[in-house]
């Protein structure tokens, strides 16, 4: 007898599950229930709805129940909820969600691709009015962009800094609204460190994004809403994007298990605790190569992987399962930025010990139109030199040097093998020692004790208590902009000013993006100065380090002029 699978939930993991499964049996019945109007669409595009960028709302529907039918042979239920799984008997109840008719279905697999829900606070008065939105599915966009169109909107209040935040605060700002974005912590999009983020607030302010840090909403009104601080913010409409939750309701009902971290358990053929019952996506808990702990990964990539491992296995094909470890990219206005891996804080909280680089070279050769920064930081594991992860951001190509990355830590790979990579290179694309490369050469110093180094985070204190400084870039440099208190040695000068280095107290050296200062540093170790330190991202890292912080909390600057770019 022909299999017979049931699919509950379309998108990037049932839809997939489906596709790969039609694939290696051509008789199969395959059934997909999806309880909303559309079975497969573009999740991650749905933000650009908003800007029009996508113009239409029918291009994020990928597949019809129509084309899926004709294309695949496979059967797709809209509308259809399903609300119950009889695992002794195998089959489960459908509702008709329009009409609120009810029906059995038997299955001999059933694969669970629920995904995720909005996180809706409930702490917060306001959020059931017909002004405040969350963004899951096509539906949702259209709403929210209706709404605009039909109430003449001009302001809105953005809750949650992730990256659905971001993206539809970017996409709205650019269709003409005023955009507040505000997030209970001190940073936007957590899967980068507290350095590097600041690169993304200033990004926002600069594009006439209200961006309002460590404060929440209490209160939504239709005209509207009160934060936690007693400020007052003008809100035509609010959508809520602080975050998602697994949805598990039907897997617990039907007595599944559910992992430690809050999604349905699997093995590593992403079979549930029922041997019939398979789960991918959103809701289901995933395993850390990194940290070797289970964790949550609600992405479409890793989605649609588990979908293919998971058909397979119920064909006998067996699958080697490695784990996540969390690769993504998002766009900010004119800013590219991606990360993979660990970064400090995860690296902390796993107990991993770690250094990190952070390096600020050009993502193609200076001479090329375009040419421009990128901010790049690199973690690994001491002391073996274990990549454990990377962040960059920059108008350029953060992505490809990202997925290098990404890749070396796939393969277990350390600062010496990153470091002797050969990439392609031409001075439109790159640099010949591209920007990876470099890292893992600064990387392999710090590991090795060539150098000493201090974080951007700390300079505050060296200006506060009075440490000295060395600006090494030319005086021209210097005079748009410097640190207070910042001495002007340039590196073309530092060997002929000897005299005015002490070597009796330590001594921290900055450039515009921490070469020139690397170069200064080796050059006074070489002369016997003992305490050199260079400061990891120097000028350029600074500036963005401090500017948010500056232009919002009224503290005493560090720096003179900010010189970014």
């Amino acid at each position: 007898m022909p299999k017979k699978i049931l699919i509950v939930g379309g998108v990037a993991g049932g839809a997939s599950v489906a596709a790969r499964a039609r694939r290696l049996d051509a008789l199969a019945e395959i059934i997909i229930f999806e309880r909303g109007p559309h079975i497969s669409f573009s999740n991650c595009a749905l933000p650009y709805y908003l800007s029009g960028t996508v113009k239409n709302s029918d291009s994020l529907v990928l597949m019809t129940p129509e084309s899926l039918k004709k294309q695949y042979d496979i059967e797709a239920r809209i509308n259809s909820e399903v609300i119950l799984i009889d695992r002794e008997n195998k089959k489960i109840t459908v509702r008709n969600v329009k009409t609120g008719e009810q029906y059995d279905e038997t299955y001999d697999v059933l694969v669970l691709s629920p995904g995720a829900n909005p996180i809706i606070p409930k702490d917060v008065t306001g959020t059931d009015l017909e002004n405040v939105f969350t963004v899951r599915n096509v539906t949702d966009i259209t709403c929210i962009k209706n709404y605009i169109d039909n109430n003449n909107a001009k302001n809105v209040t953005i809750m949650g800094g992730g990256f659905i935040g971001c993206e539809v605060a970017e996409n709205l700002c650019s269709a003409g609204l005023k955009v507040t974005l505000i997030q209970s912590k001190n940073q936007v999009m957590t899967p980068f460190d507290y350095d590097m983020a600041q690169i993304l607030h200033k990004e926002f302010v600069d594009n006439g994004i209200d961006l309002i840090l460590q404060d929440r909403i209490t209160n939504i009104y239709t005209d509207k809403v009160i934060l936690k601080s007693g400020r007052v913010i003008k809100s035509d409409l609010v959508i809520i994007a602080i975050g998602v939750a697994p949805e598990t309701y039907l897997a617990e009902k039907s007595g599944l298990e559910i992992g430690e971290s809050g999604g349905i358990k699997v093995n590593h053929n992403y079979q549930t605790s029922d041997k019939n019952i398979f789960a991918v996506g959103d809701a289901i808990e995933v395993y850390n190569r990194l940290t070797h702990k289970p964790t949550r990964l609600a992405m479409a990539g890793p989605a649609q992987r588990q979908a293919r491992s998971a058909a397979d296995f119920i064909y006998g094909i067996n699958n080697i399962n490695k784990g996540v470890i969390g690769s993504c990219a998002i766009k900010i206005f004119g800013l590219n930025a991606a990360c993979t891996g660990l970064n400090e804080k995860t690296a902390k909280s796993a107990g991993i010990p770690y250094d990190f680089v952070y390096v600020i070279p050009s993502d193609k050769v200076g001479i090329m139109p375009g040419s421009s920064p990128i901010h790049f930081k690199l973690i690994f594991e001491l002391p073996t030199g274990r990549i454990l992860g990377a962040q960059a951001i920059g108008k350029g190509a953060v992505d490809k040097r990202i997925d290098v990355i990404a890749t070396l830590i796939s393969l277990n790979g350390t600062l010496d093998s990153l470091k002797e990579l050969e990439l392609c290179y031409s001075p439109i694309f790159g640099t010949a020692r591209d920007v990876v490369n470099l890292a893992a050469l600064v990387g392999t110093n710090i590991l090795f004790g060539k150098f000493k180094q201090v974080p951007v985070s700390k300079v505050r204190e060296l200006v506060e208590t009075n440490q000295f400084i060395i600006d090494v870039r030319e005086r021209c440099e210097y005079e748009l902009g410097h640190i207070i208190n910042a001495v002007n040695i340039p590196l073309s000068e530092i060997r002929d000013r000897l005299d005015e280095i002490p070597k009796d107290k330590p001594v921290y050296l900055h450039c515009r993006s921490s070469q020139r200062s690397y170069n200064a540093c080796m050059a006074l170790q070489g002369r016997g100065y003992e305490n050199v330190y260079n400061i990891s991202g120097s000028f350029l890292g600074i500036c963005l380090y401090e500017y948010y912080n500056d232009i919002t909390s009224g503290r005493n600057k560090i720096v003179t002029e900010y010189n970014f770019w």
